[in-house]
């Protein structure tokens, strides 16, 4: 609830923004000048990529919450019985101990996206957040061409 909570904030917060920029690049626009004009360009191109930035991770978010909650329904979710330190993170020794039999679950099922989703659940319980969102976005991309 916390994570839509600031989704919802960020989207709000990005639209703000492309009013007030784009109301700056209007005025840059009317100069005529052409530095002012490369200038509004700019504050045009450069909200747009943040609006695909964040529509990019929010359907990176729902797709994962979509997957959690099929896994969870047919019983294919992993149990987090991983111990954790005090400040809530995993306990890193305990989760790399785990996480040979996810591996080994991708090695004998490589297309299919839920091994490589429970892959990139175990990367991030290892700490390593950067694979876990490579290894995630393919679960996601083997989802999608599973349903075609």
């Amino acid at each position: 609830m916390k994570g839509r909570v600031g989704a919802l904030l960020m989207a709000a917060l990005l639209v703000l923004y492309i009013a007030l920029v784009g109301q700056r690049a209007i005025a840059f626009f009317s100069t005529g000048d052409p530095v002012a004009i490369g200038l509004g360009i700019a504050l045009v191109v450069l909200p747009l990529l943040g609006v695909f930035a964040l529509v990019a991770e929010l359907r990176f978010g729902l797709t994962t919450q979509a997957i959690v909650r099929e896994l969870r329904e047919t019983g294919q979710l992993p149990v987090d019985d991983v111990p954790r330190r005090p400040s809530g993170r995993y306990d890193r020794e305990a989760a790399d101990a785990a996480f040979p039999a996810y591996r080994e679950a991708v090695d004998e099922a490589p297309d299919d996206y839920r091994t490589w989703f429970r892959l990139g659940l175990a990367y991030d319980a290892c700490g390593d957040r950067r694979r876990a969102r490579q290894t995630i976005r393919w679960a996601i991309k083997l989802r999608r061409d599973s349903r075609r």
